[in-house]
């Protein structure tokens, strides 16, 4: 199996989440929204921040001085074919309106109100339903997404603490 990871961001401005529209592509035949982000680069594999960084510039424009309290909150586990996918998500906030798209797609500020009613990936969906419907969680969770007893898409949540053990 080969490990793909990626870093993502939603990035709020008050009560708007910056969200990026894609086109089809290789990853999807249906054009869908997510945060921003992308795959990490060989040097910040030990620096999934610094990734999400890069991708939040290179997709938006928006430099890292212009973002405050950015934070990894989730960890996504999938399996995708032979693919193990893991997805740091991080959750920031920005006083900065202005953007410029990318190639990647087309940016667009959405009320988190209106998040869910998105086409998006199933865990992206999962974890923005877990993060609105817990607003007080300042804790990092991981999530694995797998398949209930009537074998559709659910996911397992589990709280990321250090147990100081050996």
């Amino acid at each position: 199996m080969e490990l793909r990871q990626m870093a993502t961001a939603f990035i709020f401005h008050q009560d708007n989440v910056l969200m990026i529209k894609k086109s089809p592509n290789k990853f999807s035949d249906v054009e869908f929204w997510s945060g921003l982000g992308g795959h990490l680069e060989p040097h910040e594999l030990n620096d999934p921040m610094r990734a999400c960084l890069r991708e939040i510039y290179e997709e938006s424009g928006i430099e890292e001085s212009e973002i405050h309290d950015l934070k990894l909150r989730y960890i996504l586990l999938r399996i995708k074919n032979d693919e193990i996918r893991q997805q740091y998500v991080y959750f920031g906030n920005t006083d900065q309106t202005q953007f410029i798209n990318s190639e990647e797609g087309e940016l667009h500020w959405i009320p988190s109100q209106a998040l869910l009613g998105l086409h998006m990936s199933s865990i992206i969906r999962f974890m923005l339903y877990h993060f609105l419907e817990t607003p007080n969680n300042t804790g990092m969770l991981v999530g694995t997404i797998t398949l209930d007893s009537d074998e559709r898409p659910a996911i397992q949540w589990a709280v990321l603490t250090d147990p100081h053990v050996f």
